[in-house]
């Protein structure tokens, strides 16, 4: 079989190792599934990003929805990123982590009143405004609060970002933002409320997104929809290019962030605007793995299971969207065949698998295997089905790891269920 190595995440001696740490000695310490990530990965990445747009005045926002841990995103405050939320529990967790308010602008096509008042009492950067009525109803909890809310408008570009349907967010088609034909009339509405101003454009065609040419076209368009919106009048000054950045599952060939650096500079430099980035799996997914101990192997017929003790519960992804996430051994033995075999979990489902079939070397009971990339949208996806406890999440920096999220226990999981009525 291949092996998937990161530069933070690598075999030495035939073991994987997170950093300077064993992955094993982790998973006996700390059982399993287990979720560890890479601190130095996710610097490593920030800092790509950030240096490859050094011409133009930048801020990265993280978005957490894509692992929304406290230590996490305190990483990222402390690497100078604001933060993207999506909801008041994101608000909340983010300013727990230690975020200031203007550290945060906030994405989300279905806010509550709750949500829209929370944040603008908060006094965060800005909220992205996903619909008219969005709009109006900003406007007067705004006005309720004798408060003026800074909005910016998402745009959404009409662009094929050639992605899986379920994560393409930039075509007329999907639910979010305002058709590019309808948002400036939209934009000379708003400009007649008198406690909402219209500060920023934004846009997010999807996610996974591979190839410059999607982001570069619809870049573009939106570069020229600010410089009209502000000829009309629109006080503009933020001019968001979202995230999506494509990452490397196995065999993928995703582009360097330097190569659409360059192909944005001429459209950036057409527009006097504080550029904003919110990518979230750009940096998280290859920062972190799943380890998973095998429990049974079977076969049916001609068909080898691996059944492991990590299931949708812990990586929906799979599952939900299909998705390809790297399999292989903690510890090599290289005497091992390979064979292909279907990667299961436990949970009560046909659904409930990570990998189907999969050339992987035969596994044994109690052997560790580690699903690679798995950084993004693993915990923050989980859940409790079939009452299983969310696992627990370590965090590695050199040679030092942290406990950044104990395993849940099941007094934790009832806590909020009343005494029993009937």
């Amino acid at each position: 079989m291949e092996y998937f190595e990161t530069n933070f995440i690598n075999y030495h001696n035939e073991k994987l190792y997170c950093e300077s740490i064993s992955v094993e000695e982790l998973a006996e310490k700390f059982s399993t599934p287990l979720f560890i990530y890479s601190a130095n990965e996710i610097k490593k990445r920030y800092k790509e990003f950030f240096d490859a747009f050094d011409y133009a005045n930048r801020k990265i926002f993280f978005a957490c929805k894509s692992n929304n841990n406290l230590s996490i995103i305190k990483l990222f405050l402390n690497l100078g990123a604001g933060i993207d939320v999506n909801s008041a529990g994101e608000i909340l967790k983010a300013l727990k982590a230690g975020a200031s308010p203007e550290d945060l602008i906030m994405s989300g096509v279905g806010k509550t009143d709750e949500e829209i008042e929370l944040a603008i009492k908060t006094g965060i950067k800005l909220l992205k405004v996903e619909s008219f009525e969005e709009a109006i109803v900003i406007n007067e909890i705004a006005k309720k609060l004798n408060k003026k809310a800074e909005i910016a408008y998402r745009i959404n570009p009409n662009v094929d970002p050639k992605t899986h349907p379920y994560i393409t967010t930039g075509l007329s088609e999907n639910k979010f933002g305002f058709s590019i034909d309808e948002a400036f009339d939209v934009c000379k509405e708003t400009l007649k409320f008198e406690n909402v101003s219209l500060v920023g454009v934004d846009m997010h065609i999807g996610s996974q997104i591979t190839k410059v040419d999607p982001f570069v076209e619809a870049t573009e368009k939106l570069a020229e929809f600010y410089i009209e919106a502000k000829r009309a009048g629109a006080p503009l000054k933020h001019f968001d290019i979202g995230g999506g950045m494509g990452v490397r599952y196995f065999n993928e060939k995703p582009f360097n962030i330097k190569e659409l650096a360059d192909m944005l500079k001429p459209i950036i430099a057409k527009i006097d605007a504080h550029i904003f980035f919110e990518p979230g799996r750009y940096f998280m997914a290859n920062a972190g793995i799943l380890v998973s101990r095998v429990l049974y192997t079977k076969k049916n017929k001609s068909k080898n299971f691996i059944i492991v003790d990590a299931a949708m519960t812990e990586l929906m992804r799979p599952t939900l969207y299909g998705s390809y996430h790297h399999i292989q051994p903690v510890v090599i033995d290289k005497t091992r065949e390979d064979i292909v075999a279907d990667i299961v979990g436990p949970v009560c489902e046909s659904g409930d698998f990570l990998a189907k079939n999969r050339t992987i070397s035969k596994s044994l009971r109690g052997d560790l295997l580690a699903i690679m990339s798995s950084g993004a949208y693993g915990m923050a996806m989980s859940s409790n089905y079939n009452m299983r406890k969310r696992a627990a999440e370590i965090l590695v920096d050199g040679d030092k790891y942290y406990e950044i999220r104990k395993r849940e226990n099941y007094d934790y999981i009832f806590a909020n269920e009343p005494d029993i009525v009937l």
